[in-house]
């Protein structure tokens, strides 16, 4: 099988080629390299393009017989989404509806999608379930059920069935610290925490004090990135086995909070961790935490890795090769 990976180069879509690999997949990566790194892509042919350059999908679905995609290419920051939402609209809205358009072209019918659990908004309830009301508040987790109605309108017209992935929050890093989260600028929780730890940035923001949690921080339900790949590639074997389109939440169903990710990073790193206290973000839901039994039940989805500090301990051996870092663990 040859699977085109559109933002392979990135954090969960380099974890994922891994992943392909080890399972004997072909992994062709698109990637502009705009966020992604090559270096992460370790075992795939890279090449550099843009999902919204008609002409070069054309070029790869007719050279590479592609069988099946999985596309992750999106940008994906709630508070860059809200000063920036026409950038959005055009990268993960536009340039998917061009992606789509190509597969059909080449009669390549299945696709898996890395959605957000940003679509939901505000929870009515906890643990969010995928029948939960799509209402997001942020741009950001408005591109994100574009996308979704765009697939059912794509199977609707052109046959295409896909896979869609609510992630709650990825985090940690490859085990084996071959790969991990390399962004820049950097905007999720743990690798700031961590960025702290080792002196690169004076301290760590907590935005927002007094939402209505046990801490009065906010609560996400953190997912390791290893877990999300294994998902992917069972979303894949679910769609090659002629199963419908269907959409999965990808959580643990546990939730922490703000200050307790900078504990466990303390009693990771063995470091103090300087922080401030400061006011909200907009569009920051006070508490998402999913529920993935629809996973489990459905494409046999089983986490691996579910402690906070087992996340934040790969997290952190990744880190410290990553920032050249050698000092006592």
């Amino acid at each position: 099988m040859t699977v085109l990976v559109t933002g392979g180069a990135g954090y969960v879509g380099s974890h994922t080629v891994k992943r392909l690999a080890a399972a004997g997949a072909r992994a062709v990566v698109l990637d502009t390299l705009e966020r992604g790194h090559a270096e992460l892509v370790r075992s795939a042919e890279l090449i550099v393009g843009d999902v919204a350059d008609a002409a070069q999908l054309d070029e790869i679905f007719a050279r590479q017989a592609i069988d099946a995609v999985l596309h992750f290419a999106a940008y994906a920051s709630v508070e860059e989404s809200v000063r920036q939402p026409d950038r959005y609209w055009r990268n993960n809205v536009d340039a998917t509806r061009t992606l789509l358009e190509a597969m059909t072209r080449a009669d390549v019918r299945r696709i898996v999608f890395s959605s957000s659990c940003a679509t939901y908004g505000i929870p009515e309830r906890l643990p969010l379930v995928e029948e939960h009301p799509q209402r997001p508040v942020n741009p950001y987790g408005e591109t994100k059920v574009a996308v979704e109605r765009m697939l059912a309108e794509f199977e609707r017209t052109h046959g295409l069935r896909s896979i869609v992935f609510r992630y709650f929050n990825a985090a940690g890093a490859d085990p084996e610290a071959e790969i991990g989260e390399w962004h820049d600028p950097e905007t999720h929780l743990i690798p700031l925490v961590l960025d702290a730890a080792l002196d690169r940035r004076e301290c760590v923001s907590i935005f927002g004090t007094d939402y209505p949690t046990p801490d009065g921080t906010c609560v996400r339900d953190y997912i390791h990135v290893s877990d999300l790949a294994d998902a992917h590639v069972l979303g894949l074997a679910h769609l090659e086995a002629g199963n419908p389109s269907d959409a999965f939440n990808l959580g643990h169903g546990t939730g922490f909070s703000v200050r307790q990710v900078l504990a466990a990073a303390e009693r990771v790193t063995g470091r103090a961790i300087p922080h401030r206290e400061a006011e909200r973000r907009a569009g920051d839901p006070p508490s998402l935490v999913g529920s993935a039994a629809k996973a489990r039940r459905v494409l046999r989805f089983l986490p691996r890795h579910g402690e906070l500090e087992t996340i934040v301990a790969t997290a952190w051996r990744w880190h410290r090769r990553l920032r050249g870092d050698q000092a006592r663990s």
